[in-house]
């Protein structure tokens, strides 16, 4: 069987119970090398065959993959983060599918959920902002035309933009067309690495603050007004609002 895991965001804890449990029963693991830490590897098997991807193409990659169901083998696909977020992993399942290769999915904690963990915040802040915009700038790889960063920043939504950190001064730009320049934003380099890093401005001054601190790469950028402090308390824990598992007179649950 081949199993696609995701490896967390960096920090070794923070894989899946389910995907460490793969790791230690692997004959062959195919690592993402240029992104997962490689502590995660002291988890596999001493007689384990471990092949790091950075350099590799999809038909190597296949190759593997191939060999390893051929001779009975259980093989781990490891991506970071989780592998449905900038992994290039459909292309791979879809190439096991046309050979007729078995093969499961386990899901993993993305870099945008550890670094709100790391800057103590959350993203859906009642009266601030219920929507997560996950996205890119386009790069050498462009994204869909509709998809243009200043599109989607007219929502003036909360944002995670991904693999950007080295075009941070244009799109700091872009993005102060249209929110204020005020709007909080932070950066956050290696999210749980034991060498994080985090930047805190506004989308004024946030380009100016990480090209100082050097950073250019593995970096998330995160923008909107939940980085502040202004914002509605739940319904979900006001007394005076009731629902399925309480009343709001104060009288105990309900049922």
């Amino acid at each position: 069987m081949i199993y696609f895991v995701g490896a967390g965001p960096g920090d070794p804890q923070l894989i899946t119970v389910k995907g460490k449990r793969l790791l230690e029963k692997a004959d062959v693991v195919v690592y993402a090398g240029s992104l997962v830490n490689r502590e995660l590897l002291s988890w596999c098997r001493e007689d384990a065959v471990i092949y790091n991807s950075a350099a590799m193409h999809l038909e190597e990659i296949i190759d593997i993959l191939k060999e390893a169901q051929r001779y009975g083998r259980m093989a781990v696909r490891l991506h970071t983060g989780d592998p449905s977020l900038y992994g290039a992993v459909r292309e791979q399942m879809d190439a096991l599918d046309k050979l007729g290769i078995a093969y499961e999915v386990v899901p993993g904690v993305s870099s945008f959920l550890a670094a709100a963990a790391s800057l103590k915040k959350e993203y859906t802040l009642p009266g601030v902002s219920q929507t997560v915009i996950l996205t890119r700038m386009e790069g050498r790889t462009p994204v869909p035309e509709r998809e243009e960063i200043r599109s989607l920043a007219r929502h003036q939504a909360t944002m995670a933009i991904f693999l950007s950190a080295g075009q941070i001064g244009k799109l700091c730009a872009l993005l102060c067309q249209e929110y204020p320049t005020d709007t909080p934003a932070a950066v956050v380099y290696k999210a749980s690495w034991k060498d994080e890093k985090i930047i805190r401005g506004t989308l004024e001054n946030l380009a100016s603050l990480a090209e100082e601190a050097g950073i250019r790469k593995t970096a998330l950028i995160l923008v909107g007004k939940f980085l502040g402090d202004d914002y509605e308390l739940s319904c979900l824990y006001d007394k005076h609002f009731s629902h399925e598992y309480r009343r709001a007179d104060g009288g105990g649950s309900i049922g």
